[in-house]
């Protein structure tokens, strides 16, 4: 028998990660609305949590991650693959690549042209502004003074220098700024830090206000059991808090930001989804939504290995006990240095082939290899050169394992299911070979490691190579999809509505349609904001 939880709330959060912690944030701002928010993981009270390179060893641990793996992948030939979600407050944005990214202005404008109203460029803009404290200053592409601090890189590396040069020798323009619209181009990614020190949902929208706000409660450590559901409308939520269940009344909306693998959980478990589903694992169907858990997407990356000669790389520092001692001397005096490195720090947004409308690939080039997160870096030095398709057409899901909200859910992403998405690949990988193939890396005499000079470059034969390599970027999206009421796989209404269910909202990434054009921590943001804005103007009737 569940305990209820003394008091009422009128907006009950789940998840407190990139979407929840400015939800609650936005929705507590005014002290009459009592805000519960609720979170599986613990507090950010881990060094790695804040220093940029921790992701490094809160990947792959139980304290920072889910540590859920995808269901063995055919057109990963066979392969299985760790699949990284933040579990702690401020979620993925605690552990992911501090990639301050919107994507491209004809993400957004297809959203709209899908019927979504209020989800252009020119509707979405003006929110990514807001929430800016840009390094750039106010201007037509950037804000200041919003909780979310982004900054330019403090560290530099030759080897970068050199590879964007390629790019430009290439035929790819040289950018200052991937953010404002239309990123085809190459530039230096901006990241989200601020003096050195990773900048978190957590420490933007939830630690500046919680200890001020009475009417704000944050209970961490706990797990949703389900949204409960009385007469069509979301009344409360179930949670574990140890060895016990406990409900907490709503009287006004349950807002689901859990992300679009804990957020299609949460539905599941609440009797909300695909009836074959839920009947499967013995779920009695409150509503029939066959949407719920599919429809995922996510950026598949073929990190492509080069090794390089007389230039320096991280690789051969990271071996070398001196150069790592002052490598953190470096980061404590000045808060600069590779111990503030973001996972990638270069991009090149470009096209896999000429008939393309619109960059379609993006490179992250970083100057160190490895096999895999959590393993040493190569002993030789190296450059990683990895390509992603930023729009898949192969379609994945996402379901609960068992009724048991303690079982990691079943993940099939379906990466390189369609032809289209093999073709892009091979061709990504020839465009690889030709960047590293120009003038300015001549000197450093590139050798390709991965895949490999064996692999030829037929179609076929890139294909399976870049399933052989290939890994995710961590951006899964699109699993409880916006959409109009005529489709019967839309979850959620332009308004972030759950459809048949009154009271019940989701705000995170598992909204969007079609994923967006680049790293999609970002745009994630802009989904809670402008979820937020919604609420709070419905709730004012």
């Amino acid at each position: 028998m569940a305990r209820n939880l003394e008091g009422e709330w009128d907006y009950i959060v789940c998840g407190a990660g990139t979407a929840g912690c400015l939800m609650a944030n936005r929705l507590s701002a005014d002290p009459k609305n009592r805000v519960l928010l609720l979170e599986a993981g613990g507090k950010d009270d881990w060094i790695w949590f804040h220093i940029p390179v921790g992701y490094l060893f809160a990947i792959g641990n139980p304290r920072a991650d889910w540590m859920f793996r995808t269901e063995a992948e055919p057109g990963l030939n066979g392969r299985s693959l760790i699949y990284p979600r933040g579990k702690v407050i401020g979620g993925s944005s605690a552990i992911n690549a501090m990639i301050t990214m919107r994507g491209q202005a004809a993400d957004y404008d297809h959203w709209r042209q899908l019927g979504l109203t209020g989800w252009g460029w020119d509707d979405v803009k003006p929110v990514f502004r807001k929430l800016e404290d840009h390094f750039l200053g106010d201007s037509e592409h950037h804000g200041t003074g919003g909780e979310w601090r982004v900054e330019a890189p403090r560290v530099r590396w030759e080897l970068l220098d050199r590879v964007r040069e390629a790019a430009v020798q290439m035929g790819v323009r040289p950018l200052d700024d991937f953010n404002t619209g239309d990123n085809e181009g190459t530039a230096y990614f901006h990241v989200n830090q601020k003096k050195g020190l990773r900048w978190s949902s957590a420490r933007g929208f939830v630690k500046p206000v919680i200890d001020e706000r009475d009417n704000f409660d944050l209970l961490s450590g706990v797990t949703v059991e389900k949204v409960i559901v009385e007469g069509g409308r979301a009344t409360a939520v179930q949670f574990r808090q140890g060895n016990e269940s406990v409900v907490a009344r709503c009287r006004g909306e349950v807002v689901l930001t859990a992300g679009s693998i804990g957020t299609t959980q949460i539905l599941e478990l609440s009797g909300i989804g695909h009836g074959d589903v839920l009947q499967r694992h013995g779920i009695a169907v409150v509503k029939e939504k066959p949407g719920v858990g599919g429809n995922l997407q996510d950026h598949l990356q073929i990190r492509a290995i080069y090794k390089v000669h007389g230039i320096k790389t991280l690789n051969e520092t990271y071996h070398n006990l001196f150069k790592r001692g002052l490598m953190g001397l470096e980061y404590l005096v000045r808060r600069t240095g590779p111990l503030t490195m973001a996972p990638s720090q270069l991009g090149i947004f470009t096209r896999s082939d000429p008939s393309q409308e619109r960059a379609n690939i993006q490179f992250h080039v970083q100057p160190l290899s490895l096999d895999k997160f959590g393993d040493p870096l190569h002993r030789y030095p190296a450059v990683t050169v990895a390509p992603c398709n930023l729009r898949p057409t192969s379609r994945g899901h996402v379901h609960i394992r068992s009724a048991d909200p303690a079982d990691k859910p079943v993940i099939a992403p379906n990466y390189l299911a369609t032809e289209e998405d093999r073709q892009v690949a091979a061709d990504s990988l020839r465009v690889t070979r030709r960047l590293m193939g120009q003038a300015a890396l001549a000197p450093y005499r590139p050798e390709e490691v991965l895949p490999g000079p064996v692999i030829g470059d037929d179609a076929e034969s890139l294909a399976k190579a870049a399933g052989d390599i290939g890994t995710t970027i961590f951006h899964p999206v699109g699993t409880a999809k916006m959409g109009l009421s005529s489709d019967p796989l839309a979850v959620v209404d332009e308004r972030l509505r759950v459809i048949g269910v009154e009271g019940l909202r989701v705000a995170d990434a598992s909204v969007m349609p079609t994923i967006t054009s680049g790293n999609t921590n970002t745009p994630t943001l802009m989904i809670a904001e402008k979820g937020a804005r919604m609420i709070l103007e419905d709730g004012r009737g």
